[in-house]
C-alpha cells in the first residue's frame, strides 16, 4: 500500500518556507510547489502550464538535473530542478537512504509524477495581501 500524501503537512511546510507575503504559489499532490513570480489570471492554470513543461524528467537533458537543499526551518529537503520556481519537498521519512543523491532522485521522481499527473491540491494567492507595489 502506498503512503498517503499529507496535504496539510505539505501546505504547512511551504507556508513556512515561502513566508514572503508577495509570493503566490501552487502546490501539487506529490509535494511539488510552483512559485509564481508574476502571478496573473487563474493561478492553478498558470502553475499547471509551468509544471507541465518543467516537471517531467527527461534523462540526459536539463530536466534530469537536480539540486538538494537541506532545510533549516522545516524537516526534510527541497529538491530543485531546471526551473528556479519549481521546487519539490521530500520529507525526512520518505527516502530510506538519506544521502544527497538518493534524496535528489526521490524528489525528482516526485516532480515527474506531479508534472505528468498535474493534480493541484492548494493555491496560495498573495496578490491582494501585499498591497500595491
Amino acid at each position: 500500500m502506498m503512503i498517503a500524501v499529507n496535504t496539510e503537512m505539505l501546505i504547512d511546510v511551504w507556508q513556512r518556507l515561502l513566508a514572503d507575503p508577495r509570493k503566490s504559489w501552487v502546490l501539487f499532490e506529490h509535494g511539488t510547489c510552483v512559485v509564481l513570480t508574476a502571478p496573473e489570471g487563474e493561478l492553478a492554470e498558470q502553475a499547471t502550464t509551468l509544471l507541465k513543461e518543467f516537471g517531467p524528467v527527461h534523462a540526459g537533458s536539463p530536466a534530469g538535473d537536480f539540486g538538494v537543499i537541506d532545510l533549516k526551518d522545516a524537516q526534510g529537503w527541497v529538491v530543485t530542478g531546471h526551473h528556479n520556481d519549481v521546487l519539490t519537498h521530500v520529507g525526512p521519512d520518505e527516502p530510506q537512504d538519506q544521502s544527497e543523491i538518493a534524496v535528489g532522485l526521490f524528489g525528482r521522481s516526485k516532480r515527474h509524477r506531479d508534472g505528468t499527473e498535474l493534480h493541484v491540491v492548494h493555491v496560495e494567492d498573495k496578490r491582494g495581501s501585499a498591497g500595491s507595489a
